[in-house]
């Protein structure tokens, strides 16, 4: 499906009865919605109303060049945008890798549009800060953040030798038919640049506070870009309802690496969450 806004118009993927409980997926880098494939398929199964678009610069539509045109105070208005589009007057919002960022500031900035929030891999901002100050296995962890702001130096080396860089940051966890779909979406003229213009696009112009809605924080043992620092202090950053679970021996790629838990914690946050009979979803 396609969701037009004022910014552009958005790519999505979209399953489950229409009026279903809304649920919005937010995936990171380097892939699209698709990421989110079988937790699309699960929750539709459950008569949620799923969608998954692909964010600023991943889809065509909105693919501005400056990278001060992907702050994150923009990637949460995207998000804003989408959902009124939609007609979803407060949704379960559900995030990985960088949709896990947006996801934690639209919570922090919409607490009252958002039912539930679910992040997977991405502690919260703030307990990221305080580890990148106090914990020299976080800072060496986030190293490449650094590394690429380079440009066109990063675009380069990624996609030089049929994207052999590209390809190495799935750690084959990803299904090799989506890493195929990432690599040729991304190798089109200008998707990888603004990709990593998320990176290159600054500190956000506000501090984040503690997140007051429902939580769900999903981290694995084997995530090479988060460590136990920051995610073990998420919780001290939660004021609402907060369950953390860790996963064992698993990598950064958990909704492709392991489905059937994440789907299985998904359903039992919602379901513990379930609103008010007669409570209206949308407008």
């Amino acid at each position: 499906m396609s969701i037009s806004t004022a910014a552009g118009v958005f790519d999505a993927i979209a399953a489950g009865p229409v009026d279903g409980r809304p649920v919005l997926l937010l995936h990171g880098f380097p892939q699209t919605g698709r990421a989110w494939e079988r937790q699309i398929a699960a929750l539709a199964a459950h008569g949620h109303r799923v969608v998954a678009p692909d964010q600023r610069g991943y889809s065509p539509g909105v693919r501005p060049e400056q990278p001060e045109d992907y702050r994150v105070d923009v990637l949460v208005d995207d998000v804003a945008a989408i959902a009124e589009e939609l007609g979803w007057a407060s949704f379960d919002l559900v995030g990985h890798d960088w949709g896990g960022a947006v996801a934690w500031w639209t919570a922090d900035a919409h607490p009252g549009r958002v039912r539930t929030l679910t992040v997977v891999s991405t502690p919260h901002p703030g307990a990221l800060a305080t580890a990148l100050r106090t914990d020299r296995d976080q800072r060496g962890r986030s190293r490449y953040m650094i590394d690429w702001r380079e440009t066109p130096a990063t675009e380069e080396h990624m996609l030089a030798d049929g994207a052999e860089e590209l390809r190495a940051c799935y750690s084959g966890k990803v299904p090799q038919a989506a890493v195929e779909a990432y690599i040729r979406h991304l190798s089109r003229p200008g998707a990888l640049t603004a990709a990593l213009n998320w990176y290159r696009a600054g500190r956000p112009d506000r501090a984040i506070g503690p997140i007051e809605v429902p939580t769900l924080y999903v981290w694995s043992t084997e995530d090479s870009a988060f460590g136990p620092a920051a995610a073990q202090q998420t919780g001290q950053w939660v004021d609402g309802p907060y369950r953390f679970e860790t996963l064992q021996g698993v990598s950064h790629w958990v909704p492709e690496e392991a489905p059937e838990t994440l789907n299985r914690l998904l359903l039992d946050h919602l379901r513990a969450h379930t609103p008010p009979p007669g409570t209206e979803a949308r407008r």
